[in-house]
């Protein structure tokens, strides 16, 4: 399972790069053609796992639109006793990285780490951009980001403009409020 498309969290997933996704799913394709089967693969991804940022969520998106998929269930990463990556989101701190006086100075071995449940929620529908449901947090994380070219009607964008039924709601929220 690859977990992830980007580096850092692979990296603290202890995970290979994605290019050994590649090298299985093309292998898999071409002997299920020789069985003459059509099956398929469903790669697992987990959300919120330590050392993920906004961005790399954004591009595992990214990577699982332009491969087609769309992901029915989500898992949030919640620390479990005895796993790395459970100190990792306890410590904000690599423990597994070689300290030598030569990266110490640069790098002092801080990990990203997804925290609180808006963050934690923003990474699930991030996954999970398909959903309408979840275009309006998707949209304000975007814009946030300085990604707003993300949010449109091109094959390359994650999610769709604003509604009409979606604006018109946002007024209507806005109105019953000041009418309060």
């Amino acid at each position: 399972a690859p977990e992830h498309t980007e580096e850092g969290p692979l990296n603290n997933m202890m995970k290979p790069g994605m290019g050994s996704y590649d090298k299985f799913k093309e292998m898999f394709d071409h002997y299920s053609k020789l069985a003459g089967k059509k099956q398929y693969l469903i790669p697992y991804f987990i959300s919120a796992h330590p050392g993920t940022t906004d961005r790399d969520m954004v591009n595992l998106a990214l990577w699982l639109k332009d491969n087609n998929f769309k992901l029915d269930q989500v898992q949030n990463f919640y620390p479990s006793p005895l796993a790395n990556a459970t100190t990792l989101y306890h410590t904000e701190l690599n423990s597994l990285r070689n300290i030598t006086s030569k990266n110490l100075a640069k790098d002092d071995g801080s990990v990203p780490v997804p925290k609180g449940a808006i963050q934690r929620r923003l990474h699930k529908a991030i996954l999970r951009y398909h959903d309408p449901v979840n275009w309006p947090e998707i949209r304000k994380a975007l814009i946030k980001m300085g990604l707003s070219k993300l949010i449109g009607s091109t094959p390359n964008c994650l999610v769709p403009r604003e509604t009409r039924s979606e604006q018109n709601r946002g007024q209507q929220n806005r109105q019953g409020k000041n009418n309060a």
